[in-house]
């Protein structure tokens, strides 16, 4: 009697969609793009694989990237909670906002159970933050006063949108901070962090780059299985997790090389760019 043959596992579909964190991963650290990097956007285009940049910046840091943003021109920033036009200057398609009132209860939750912690607000137009906060030298115009303050709205739902909360904390660990925000408010808000120092990013309750790059996925027909992911730090972990395919880069935090399915050299030896140059040959799985 002849054994029946062991069932193969079937191949995983090629890839439709490349979606790739900015710092830390597709730049350098000196914040360039390559010119092999540069090659390998430009080439999985042409092979008719789309590009999205997922990022935590703000619309307005994207200027990076804007030159090599090809077919759709689209970007996902500040960690899911707008989609932008990068071919119509960083114009706001779609915008998943944190309300402002779960926000201030955020800030108190947080003043409670991390005293020290300082907050910046990121809104459509541009970030505010504390006078204990690390101030942003790229943002001059920015108003100081109390999350508080900033937060107030005196007629609400017509001041612009927020698009998340920054929680600053000068002598916590990165990953314990978290931790304790998550712990103390995870039930009001998304919780996570991109930033080797204790600095924290709020968004409102269920925006990712993961939940936001599925809604641009499903909106093109493209499932999940048919997407190749980049990341290196927390705030990449449910895209990476989401995607048939993902990889953490060499520089990566610990608990996202645990996420990810696969891993390639670091964000300075143009670790996207390899894979990239791998799915157009074919030679993912090899």
């Amino acid at each position: 009697m002849t054994s029946p043959s062991p069932r193969r596992a079937a191949p995983a579909p090629a890839p439709r969609l490349i979606a790739t964190d900015l710092d830390g991963t597709l730049l350098r650290d000196d914040k360039s793009v390559s010119e092999r990097t540069v090659a390998a956007l430009a080439a999985a285009e042409r092979a008719g694989v789309e590009v999205f940049f997922v990022t935590g910046r703000p619309a307005r840091w994207m200027d990076v990237v804007s030159d090599h943003v090809h077919g759709h021109g689209l970007a996902i920033c500040a960690n899911g909670a707008a989609v932008v036009d990068l071919h119509a200057g960083g114009t706001f398609l779609e915008v998943r906002p944190l309300e402002r009132e779960i926000a201030l209860d955020v800030v108190t939750a947080l003043r409670a159970a991390a005293p020290g912690v300082s907050f910046a607000v990121e809104f459509t137009t541009g970030i505010h933050y504390e006078p204990q906060y690390p101030p942003f030298f790229l943002d001059p115009g920015a108003t100081v006063a109390t999350a508080e303050k900033l937060l107030f709205e005196e007629a609400p739902g017509a001041a612009a949108p927020l698009l998340k909360l920054l929680a600053q904390h000068p002598d916590l660990d990165p990953d314990a901070f978290l931790a304790t925000a998550r712990a103390a408010a995870g039930d009001l808000a998304s919780f996570t962090r991109s930033s080797p120092t204790a600095l924290l990013e709020i968004s409102g309750l269920g925006v990712s780059k993961a939940s936001t790059l599925a809604l641009c996925c499903a909106e093109r027909g493209i499932s999940a299985e048919e997407v190749v992911a980049f990341g290196d730090m927390p705030n990449d972990i449910e895209m990476l997790t989401w995607a048939g395919r993902s990889y953490a880069m060499g520089n990566a935090h610990a608990d996202v090389i645990a996420a990810a399915s696969g891993r390639t050299v670091a964000n300075n030896e143009d670790g996207v760019a390899v894979v990239i140059e791998r799915i157009l040959a074919g030679t993912l799985d090899d």
